[in-house]
């Protein structure tokens, strides 16, 4: 039987051209009409999030480190524990920095010598989040009251940013505090608190301050989802082009018990309802669990590891 037009290999390769041609020209109503069947271009349903995996301690010189993948999102966090002075104002607490880097290799967008504008947004963002959930108890962090405390510094490295780039950052950030293992500390000779290498366990050194390496004891983990709001439709964990594409975004920070940490609107011409907003919640509640039993197995396999 003859093949008709159609069915030829250079008849679907130009369809495929044409339709790509569409996309590029006019997004937005190509977007519209994928919207109307309640499926997006990549196939997802409108709330799905895309495929997510945690890789927990890859980076052998940090204390707590995790590599996360949202889709083609992917996020490095890493955290370095140094000793330090405690302020006078918190003299029983450790302390928390945070810093967010996009170098040239993550976006298209950025430039080599020109730091991203969303970089230090994002770093606030994290910070805040982290700190409103109360998943560090700082005073976990102290040694000696008012005279030796850890600092914990989080740098976060995108490697491609594809999307939904706070919730992948507070995601890392999180499977690294949930990996971070606090080390052995003890004084020297002229009274400084100084740290117990492997090399010199069993040696001849100070009796350790703490008896032994410990995780922290984290309470509630906040985990985020962002949205793209666009007409009706509620578009869950955007990529970059539906960012681009579509200007309304808003992010829910949730803890691990359900309750709102924070959320953000970022631009946009759509008006939130309390529908609106009530689906988003519902949303963020449903990837919550997600993000917490992806987590949890990430852990365990760390484990037996």
């Amino acid at each position: 039987m003859a093949s008709t037009d159609g069915d030829r290999p250079e008849s679907k390769l130009a369809a495929e051209i044409e339709v790509e041609a569409y996309r590029r020209l006019f997004p937005l109503p190509y977007y519209d009409r994928h919207l109307v069947e309640s499926v997006r271009p990549d196939g997802r349903a409108l709330g799905q999030a895309r495929e997510t995996t945690i890789a927990v301690g890859p980076v052998s010189s940090a204390n707590g480190s995790a590599l996360v993948k949202l889709g083609d999102t992917t996020m490095l966090a890493a955290i370095k524990l140094e000793v330090m002075t405690p302020s006078t104002k918190s003299p029983d607490e450790g302390s928390l920095a945070v810093d967010f880097y996009m170098p040239p290799i993550c976006s298209p967008s950025i430039r080599p010598g020109r730091p991203a504008d969303t970089a230090p947004v994002i770093a606030k963002q994290l910070s805040d989040a982290i700190s409103s959930s109360g998943m560090i108890n700082l005073k976990e962090l102290s040694l000696v009251s008012g005279k030796a405390a850890w600092m914990a510094y989080l740098d976060i490295y995108c490697l491609n940013a594809d999307g939904s780039l706070f919730d992948a950052a507070l995601l890392s950030a999180t499977a690294a505090f949930s990996h971070l293992q606090i080390p052995l500390v003890s004084l020297n000779d002229s009274g400084r608190v100084i740290t117990i290498s492997e090399e010199q366990k069993g040696k001849s050194v100070s009796e350790p301050l703490n008896k032994e390496i410990r995780k922290l004891a984290i309470k509630n983990t906040p985990f985020s989802l962002t949205c793209i709001l666009h007409d009706k439709h509620i578009l869950a964990d955007p990529t970059s082009e539906e960012e681009s594409v579509m200007d309304t975004h808003v992010t829910v920070v949730l803890d691990s018990k359900g309750r709102l940490v924070s959320s953000y609107k970022a631009g946009g011409s759509v008006l939130l309802s309390r529908s609106m907003i009530k689906n988003c919640m519902e949303i963020a509640k449903q990837r919550m669990e997600e993000l917490g039993e992806i987590l949890k197995e990430s852990l365990s396999a760390m484990e037996i590891d």
